[in-house]
C-alpha cells in the first residue's frame, strides 16, 4: 500500500527493516539491539509493526519485548504519543454502545510517553522478614509536563478549543504537580478551554459521554489505559493507528493494539490500524499529507462497501482475511 501511494504521488520510500521483540530476542537475545536503536536514530519515520508474545513472558523483565519498546521511546527522546479515535460512520453499529453515544466522536488522546510510573526510580522486589514486596515510583519533573502539556494545547487550538487534562491530584502529590503545570501553561494559549477530570471519572465518562472531549492530556499510566478503553469506542481496537514524537528526530508510527498470538498465521487480523498507521506516518512524518489522504479514503470505501474483518463483522457484510483485505484495500486505491 504504501509503495502504491507512494508511486502516484511521485514519492520515493527507501525501506530499512531491522528486528525488534520477539524477533530481535530470537535473531540476538536482546529485545532491542544497538542496531536497530541506531537505524531507527538515523531514519526519516519509523513504523513499527506489534510485538511481544507469550512465550516470552517467562524471561527476566529486561529481556521482554516489552523492554525493548520503552528502550526504543526513550531512546528516540519520544514524549508525545498521539492516539487519534475517530468514529468511522460505517463502523457506528460496530460499536458496543449506542449510536446516539457515539456518532460523530472525534477526540485525541495525548500521552505522556517517557516518564511516570513505567520509568521512574526507584523500582523493584525486595524480601524482607519472610515477605516479599514490590514497588515502582510514579515521578515527572516540571519540564515533563510542560512539554506534553504544550503539545496537548498545540493541538487543541488546531482542533475544536478544547483540552482535558486527566489526574488524581486528589490523592496523589505527582498528579498536583502535574495540575499545577497545566494551569500554569494554560496563560499561553488563552483561546482553549481547559477542564480537569479525575482518571476514575474521565474512564466513566469516555462511556457515558465520549462526544464532550477533543482532546485528552494525559500521563503514561493513565493515557495507557485510557486510550485503550477509547479504541473501544470505534468498536474494535484493530482499526486505531499512533504517534509517538519528540523535539527532534524520526516520529514512531504502530498501531496500539498487541500482537493478537491467539490468532496468529491464520490470516484472521484486521490490517486497518497498520495501514492508518502508515498513513500518520506520510502526514505527520514525512509531510506527504495528499498520500496519507489516499490511504484512509481507500479505508473508508473498503468500509463503506461493507467489507469486514473478522472483529468487525456484521449481518450483511462480507468476511474477509487480513491478506484478502489487504488486497481489497489497493484496489480501492
Amino acid at each position: 500500500l504504501l509503495d502504491a501511494v507512494s508511486l502516484r504521488h511521485g514519492i520515493e520510500l527507501v525501506y530499512d527493516e531491522h528486528p525488534m521483540g520477539g524477533a530481535a530476542i530470537d535473531a540476538t537475545g536482546e529485545p532491542l539491539p544497538a542496531s536497530t536503536l541506531e537505524a531507527c536514530k538515523r531514519a526519516d519515520a519509523v513504523l513499527l509493526a506489534a510485538i511481544g508474545s507469550p512465550q516470552y513472558d517467562s524471561l527476566p523483565r529486561e529481556k521482554r519485548p516489552e523492554t525493548g519498546l520503552l528502550g526504543l521511546r526513550a531512546g528516540l527522546g519520544l514524549f508525545a504519543n498521539l492516539r487519534p479515535v475517530k468514529i468511522i460512520p460505517a463502523l457506528v453499529d460496530a460499536s458496543s454502545l449506542k449510536r446516539e453515544v457515539i456518532e460523530g466522536v472525534d477526540l485525541m488522546v495525548v500521552r505522556e510517553l517517557t516518564g511516570g510510573v513505567y520509568f521512574g526510580t526507584p523500582k523493584g522486589r525486595v524480601e524482607a522478614d519472610g515477605h516479599v514486596r514490590a514497588f515502582n515510583t510514579m515521578a515527572y519533573s516540571d519540564f515533563e509536563i510542560d512539554r506534553i502539556a504544550k503539545v496537548g494545547f498545540d493541538l487543541a487550538t488546531q482542533r475544536g478549543g478544547r483540552l482535558c487534562s486527566v489526574d488524581k491530584a486528589n490523592v496523589l502529590d505527582v498528579s498536583q504537580l502535574w495540575r499545577d503545570r497545566v494551569e500554569a501553561l494554560h496563560a499561553d494559549y488563552p483561546a482553549v478551554e481547559l477542564s480537569h477530570m479525575y482518571v476514575d471519572n474521565a474512564a466513566m465518562q469516555l462511556v457515558r459521554s465520549p462526544k464532550q472531549f477533543d482532546v485528552l492530556l494525559t500521563s503514561n499510566l493513565f493515557g495507557d489505559i485510557l486510550s485503550d478503553e477509547a479504541a473501544m469506542l470505534t468498536g474494535s481496537i484493530g482499526m486505531l493507528p499512533s504517534a509517538s514524537l519528540g523535539s527532534s528526530g524520526p516520529g514512531l508510527f504502530e498501531p496500539i493494539h498487541g500482537s493478537a498470538p491467539d490468532i496468529a498465521r491464520q490470516d484472521k487480523a484486521n490490517p486497518m490500524a497498520m495501514v492508518l498507521s502508515a498513513a500518520m506516518l506520510l502526514r505527520v512524518g514525512l509531510q506527504q499529507g495528499a498520500a496519507a489522504a489516499d490511504l484512509e479514503a481507500a479505508v473508508d470505501r473498503v468500509l463503506d462497501a461493507g467489507y469486514r474483518t473478522g472483529d468487525l463483522m456484521a449481518s450483511g457484510c462480507t468476511l474477509l482475511g487480513c491478506q484478502a483485505m489487504g488486497d481489497q484495500l489497493l484496489a480501492e486505491l
